[in-house]
């Protein structure tokens, strides 16, 4: 059953109950300033995710004021943990962004200084179902990511460090009946694959909550 709650978040609304998110390098088209310079697909992304590819804000840290010129950001809110998933909210921009969200359970072959690998299904008011992953590390340009979930294949479309489905509505309606997801990347090493692999025990719980949180209008 889901464990409900507020939890401690850092100054940007980002949940500090769990490991802090690395990821080697910055985003040359992010700033602090969530309202601009985000790359137009990675503003599909919960907040936390984003937050995640600027090291200063990755290390764990106690919640603090917003300094002149930050925006002030609403704190997540944990809704759950069902088995290997959490559900949360945050707010963006004066509205609720439901998300939940896994890790991945094993990478194979390992890539040093890699940061958290990231599987997290996002319900905005005006975008339902948005699927993307955080790598841990940059993609070459026009990587070709896919994603197996049991016999369902699933293509994936890159920028930076994330990838997103290119069609979030059947990439949900597989983990609804699958067991486990199989990502497969290019490694930032020259000719070498990197396969993830994702639990999707208690997804349906937590996608049930975050749409409860988050209906469709």
């Amino acid at each position: 059953m889901g464990r409900r709650g507020s939890v401690a978040t850092s100054r940007a609304g980002v949940l500090t109950d769990s490991p802090a998110w690395p990821h080697p390098g910055k985003a040359r088209c992010l700033s602090l300033d969530m309202s601009h310079r985000i790359c137009p697909a990675m503003r599909y992304l919960p907040l936390f995710m984003l937050l995640a590819i600027t090291p200063a804000l990755a290390q764990p840290k106690k919640p603090a004021q917003p300094s002149r010129g930050e925006p002030a950001s609403s704190a997540a809110k944990k809704l759950g943990t069902y088995d290997d998933w959490t559900a949360a909210t945050h707010q963006e921009s004066g509205q609720t962004v439901c998300y939940a969200f896994v890790r991945a359970k094993n990478s194979v072959p390992a890539v040093p200084g890699r940061g958290q690998v990231v599987l997290t299904v996002t319900e905005r008011p005006s975008m339902r179902d948005t699927v993307a992953i955080s790598a841990g590390f940059p993609y070459r340009k026009d990587a070709a990511v896919t994603m197996q979930v049991d016999t369902t294949g699933l293509d994936f479309y890159t920028a930076q460090s994330s990838a997103f489905a290119k069609d979030g509505k059947a990439a949900v309606a597989a983990f609804r009946k699958g067991e486990e997801a199989l990502i497969r990347s290019p490694s930032p090493r020259e000719g070498q694959t990197i396969v993830d692999t994702f639990s999707l025990r208690g997804f349906n719980a937590a996608y049930a909550e975050i749409n409860k949180a988050c209906p469709t209008k």
